[in-house]
């Protein structure tokens, strides 16, 4: 199209705009004054001008009206705030209209008490009737749903209440681990080291071998128990939110473990500021089994190196565990966070193989996800989003 084509196009568009104008402006007098004026009496006539009954109406009509716009007001504004939580709220807003369009109507007959404008009440009670008519045959086909929402609600009370319940039955349950299997495995490793102590010129060397791996057994079984107590803690204790520092949190615990092998060295940069909000029991248990993992990973490196971190993925901020430790192949990357599931040998690298899994269950409370990037020999990063 040419300049002065486009420029035909709008100036036709400028004149069918200023018509329309025009047209309005020109009308709205004479629509006016067929709404405000007329030659019917006001209302207040059929109460034969009395005071009292005219109060009597005013107060109940104000009152009504007034009402009417302060429940839709509230109303609209409830759904406007929760609308991506309430289901089919767009109900909510119909039923909001018509709630306005019948507080209109009691407002027109207090004017009409003493101006008889009633084109003008007539024309609001059609705007009411069709608000009404579209209230009326929008909610029906929506009963069903609703119906099927709250057996569902009811369903899920259910699921629930057995969710308590089996809660209750792990606590039980992690009470008699904690207490009953620690009893035996004390009493395990007591024995086998009194009979080395007490017995030792009569037992040879392969005896005393079997003796301390009884006990290495006994205390690998002590440390499993200790794991699975806190992977089932993770996973029904309440959660406390508020600011947390990961940065001065992540030095405490690095402080602690520098503090188990001074010798080695390992150079952990720590990115400052970093505040998220959280449970800090919670995100303590994670970061502290990620900074422990890349610690004992790197162990086989002249020089270790572990970076905390966080950088900009889109709207998301996701914060990592870096380290140049032995790292894994990629293709076991689906075993990573399940319980029990290792990648190395125990000889190389001993764990229980729970500190990812409990990590992964703090990470899911807060609402995120956790996974790792890594090569063979080259380091694991491991990245969470909260």
């Amino acid at each position: 199209m040419s300049q002065s084509q486009g420029l035909f196009v709008s100036t036709r568009q400028q004149l069918v705009l200023a018509g329309v104008v025009s047209t309005i402006i020109v009308t709205i007098p004479f629509v006016f004054r067929s709404f405000l004026t007329s030659t019917f009496l006001p209302h207040a006539v059929c109460y034969s001008w009395d005071h009292r009954l005219i109060a009597l109406h005013l107060v109940s009509d104000v009152l009504i009206w007034l009402s009417y716009v302060a429940i839709a007001s509230t109303l609209v504004y409830l759904v406007w705030r929760a609308r991506t939580e309430i289901p089919f709220h767009w109900v909510f807003l119909a039923f909001g209209t018509f709630i306005v369009a019948c507080g209109f109507t009691h407002f027109m007959e207090v004017i009409t008490l003493w101006k008889p404008v009633y084109w003008l009440s007539g024309y609001v009670k059609v705007v009411t009737a069709v608000a009404s008519v579209m209230t009326a045959l929008a909610l029906p086909p929506v009963v069903p749903k609703i119906i099927a929402m709250t057996k569902a609600a009811a369903r899920t009370a259910q699921v629930q209440a057995e969710l308590v319940a089996s809660n209750h039955e792990l606590e039980a349950f992690s009470y008699s681990v904690s207490h009953d299997l620690r009893a035996p495995l004390r009493a395990i490793d007591g024995y086998s080291q009194s009979v080395l102590e007490d017995y030792a010129d009569n037992i040879d060397a392969q005896g005393k071998a079997d003796l301390q791996r009884v006990r290495a057994a006994a205390k690998r079984m002590g440390l499993l128990i200790d794991d699975l107590l806190t992977l089932a803690r993770t996973a029904r204790s309440e959660m406390l939110h508020q600011r947390v520092d990961l940065s001065n949190m992540a030095q405490e615990i690095v402080a602690q473990i520098q503090a188990t092998n001074p010798e080695r060295k390992v150079e952990f940069t720590i990115a400052p500021g970093l505040v998220v909000e959280g449970d800090s029991g919670l995100l303590c248990v994670a970061l502290e089994n990620l900074l422990e993992n890349a610690w004992k990973y790197t162990s086989g490196k002249p020089q270790g190196v572990v970076e905390l971190g966080v950088e900009q993925q889109g709207r998301e901020k996701v914060y990592f565990v870096r380290d140049n430790g032995v790292g894994f192949d990629m293709k076991y990357a689906g075993k990573l966070f399940g319980p029990f599931q290792r990648l190395h040998v125990d000889a190389d690298f001993p764990g229980t193989g729970i500190g990812l899994a409990t990590v992964q269950r703090v990470i899911r409370r807060h609402g995120g996800h956790i996974w790792a990037n890594a090569k063979v020999n080259q380091g694991a990063t491991f990245y969470f989003v909260l």
